[in-house]
């Protein structure tokens, strides 16, 4: 994807040739504990600068794209906090929240306008995922409300092509 400070690659995208970038997802992970500290933060400070990166790049050729993060974690990232420091998943809302919440297009360009931590435990008989609003910390949200949140927001930004009615996506009428 071509973006205002380079060419970004973009883990979900949909765009147009009319319309340019309508939605952006990014997905950044971080699955394993680090052998010397016992938790996930090692790479938190990197992930989020990274994922600003995406955000300014693509904010400033498509003001009016909706973008979003999906920060995965072991689900070891809520519980791997000691009596000096925070969890993994404490940490992670704190550091992220300024990060959320670009409810104008002319906003900050290094704001999402969603940003969501997912705990994921997975398993080779089962996956559990544990989705929460980034500076929402004692709330869940379903996937399927996070998926329906964006679309919604999408034709919000685009209300001469675009409507969301009913959880579904349609063009304008």
């Amino acid at each position: 994807m071509s973006g205002g400070l380079g060419a970004k690659k973009v883990d979900v995208t949909w765009a147009t040739e009319t319309d340019g970038l309508l939605l952006a997802i990014s997905v950044k992970t971080i699955n394993f504990k680090d052998e010397a500290t016992g938790n996930y933060q090692k790479n938190l400070t990197n992930r989020r600068s990274d994922m600003l990166m995406e955000a300014v790049t693509l904010h400033r050729r498509f003001p009016y794209a909706v973008l979003a993060g999906f920060f995965f974690l072991d689900k070891g990232a809520a519980s791997d906090g000691t009596l000096r420091r925070r969890s993994t998943l404490a940490n992670a809302h704190s550091r992220l929240q300024l990060f959320t919440g670009r409810n104008d297009p002319a906003g900050r360009e290094e704001q999402f306008e969603r940003f969501y931590l997912l705990l994921l435990d997975a398993s080779p008989t089962q996956v559990e995922l544990t989705c929460q609003a980034v500076g929402r910390p004692n709330e869940s949200i379903p996937l399927s409300d996070v998926l329906d949140d964006l679309l919604a927001l999408t034709a919000q930004r685009n209300p001469d092509f675009y409507e969301f009615v009913e959880g579904r996506l349609q063009k304008a009428s």
